[in-house]
C-alpha cells in the first residue's frame, strides 16, 4: 500500500465533483457544462471575520451552469428568436432559462420582452443582485424575473458588470415595478441603476458604510437582547477555526 497522499485537485477538477444536489446528473441535465468562477473557503465566504459556523475547513468550487445550444426546446426558442441579435448566451437549469445579455442591450432586450407580441412579458417580478468575486471582470450580476400573463411563461435576463465598474441602466422607464428593487439591488449590492428616479438606500440607514450582501463584506453586527440575554454579533462569538 502506499503512502504517497493524492494530488490536490484544481478548481476546475472540483468543479466538475460537485455536491449531489447541484450535479447535472441528479437534476436530469446529464451532460451539462459547468464554468468554475472561483472557491468559496468556510460556509460563507467571507474574510477578516471569525467563521462561527463550525465549517470554518470547508473548500467548495464556486460553479455556474454553461451555455445551452440550440434547439432550446418548446417556446424557449420562441423567446430566443426575438431577442437572438442582443443575447450573449443562453443558460437551461433545472428547467428554467436565462438570456445573459450586454448592459448596453439591456433595456432594448426589456422592451422586446414586454412588446413584442408573441412575448407579452407583461410583470417584472423582481430584480437580484449577485456577487461572484472570481468572476473575473463580470463580479456583480443582476438578475431580472420577468412573468407573461399572456402565455403563462417566466424568463430570467441575466446582466454582468464589473466591481470597477458597476453601472448599467435602469428599467424603471420600461418597468415601473422595478423601482423599489433596484434600490434594494443598489443597498445590497452596489449596482449602480442610471436613469433612477431616486436611487437611494432602502433597507439600511442612509450613512450606512458598504454594501451588506457582497462576499467581501465583513461578518460583523450589533449584540442582539433576547429575554435578558445578549447574543455578541458574528465578528465577536467564537471562532471555531
Amino acid at each position: 500500500m502506499s503512502d504517497e497522499k493524492p494530488a490536490e485537485k484544481s478548481v476546475e477538477q472540483r468543479a466538475t465533483d460537485q455536491s449531489p444536489e447541484n450535479a447535472p446528473e441528479a437534476l436530469g441535465e446529464p451532460g451539462l457544462e459547468v464554468r468554475a468562477v472561483g472557491e468559496r473557503h468556510g460556509m460563507f465566504g467571507v474574510k477578516g471575520s471569525g467563521d462561527t459556523s463550525g465549517y470554518g475547513g470547508l473548500v467548495a468550487p464556486v460553479v455556474l451552469p454553461g451555455a445551452a445550444q440550440r434547439p432550446y426546446g418548446g417556446w424557449f426558442d420562441t423567446v430566443a428568436d426575438v431577442l437572438d441579435p442582443l443575447i450573449e448566451q443562453v443558460v437551461i437549469h433545472r428547467g428554467e432559462i436565462t438570456f445573459h445579455v450586454h448592459p448596453d442591450h439591456l433595456v432594448e432586450v426589456a422592451r422586446k420582452l414586454r412588446d413584442d407580441p408573441s412575448l407579452r412579458f407583461e410583470l417584472l417580478s423582481g430584480v437580484s443582485g449577485v456577487h461572484y468575486p472570481g468572476d473575473t471582470g463580470r463580479e456583480l450580476h443582476a438578475v431580472y424575473h420577468l412573468m407573461s400573463f399572456t402565455w403563462n411563461r417566466r424568463v430570467r435576463v441575466e446582466v454582468a458588470v464589473p466591481d470597477s465598474d458597476p453601472h448599467l441602466p435602469s428599467l424603471v422607464p420600461v418597468y415601473p415595478a422595478a423601482d423599489w428593487h433596484e434600490r434594494e439591488t443598489w443597498d445590497m449590492f452596489g449596482l449602480q441603476f442610471d436613469g433612477h428616479p431616486a436611487l437611494t438606500r432602502i433597507l439600511m440607514p442612509d450613512d450606512w458604510p458598504g454594501h451588506p450582501q457582497r462576499k467581501d463584506y465583513p461578518l460583523g453586527g450589533i449584540p442582539v437582547e433576547y429575554k435578558g440575554a445578549s447574543v455578541p454579533p458574528p465578528d465577536q462569538r467564537r471562532s471555531y477555526n
